[in-house]
């Protein structure tokens, strides 16, 4: 058996193809899993879990087809889809971890992240996302309407296309991505010698040394143009489909 690990599928209607990648991996693949762990970004945009587009209703029904069949699906919200809540949740039949949290994976401690707090050198970002992670903040947003919802989200995508286009290449490759610093740093805060996680869509697999013991980084691969996911079995064995 093993354990599967995939993030940032970014599944919106404009790519119909993908879902239907997606579903497919769920039929044929995950179903022979022990577990299916989902580190954040399964959607494009999430706007409250009272919108009840086909995209949300499809995929909820699809997980908990997979639930009931024996594997279990955990989700950590992703700096795109951090607004799916309680509701979704109990309708998909998945449980929502906190980011970050530690895994005893195979008896081997994993921290498990989205990825987007380890950028700290992009600072106007980590500002937005403290912002909008606060309960008041969501509060005044959920209670818009679903329209003027849907518009922020589309403006925030453009706002955000703005910011990284406006960057220099190799501005924008340092700021997009994670630092060592931060990394190194929530490790020895959780005491682990590996961490998982998605976000900067830059599959990899990282290995340094952290306090003299040989410690992993692994970064999950995004679904923009293939399926991309992580298996991990009880050996400790890995191999990552990119």
């Amino acid at each position: 058996m093993t354990t599967l690990f995939i993030s940032d599928l970014h599944l919106d209607d404009s790519r119909p193809e993908i879902t239907a990648l997606f579903l497919e991996f769920l039929k044929n693949d995950a179903v022979k899993a022990e577990a299916l762990y989902i580190l954040g970004d399964l959607f494009e945009a999430w706007v409250g879990d009272d919108d009840t587009a086909t995209l949300g209703t499809t995929v909820a029904n699809a997980l908990h087809v997979l639930i009931d069949s024996g594997v279990p699906v955990f989700f950590m919200r992703g700096n795109r889809d951090f607004l799916v809540g309680v509701d979704f949740a109990n309708q998909a039949g998945l449980h929502i971890l906190p980011d970050p949290c530690v895994l005893e994976l195979y008896g081997k401690p994993t921290l498990l992240m989205h990825g987007d707090l380890l950028c700290t050198d992009d600072i106007a970002y980590q500002a937005f996302r403290t912002q909008v992670r606060g309960d008041e903040w969501q509060r005044q947003f959920l209670s818009q309407a679903l329209a003027a919802r849907q518009a922020f989200a589309e403006q925030a995508r453009s706002a955000s296309k703005q910011h990284q286009s406006g960057l220099m290449n190799d501005q924008q490759e340092n700021i997009m991505d994670v630092t060592q610093a931060s990394v190194e740093s929530m490790m020895k805060r959780f005491g682990v010698s590996r961490l998982i996680h998605g976000h900067t869509h830059r599959p990899a697999i990282h290995q340094f040394q952290l306090d003299e013991a040989s410690s992993q980084r692994i970064v999950l691969g995004d679904w923009y143009s293939q399926g991309s996911v992580l298996h991990i079995d009880a050996n400790g064995d890995f191999l990552s489909i990119l």
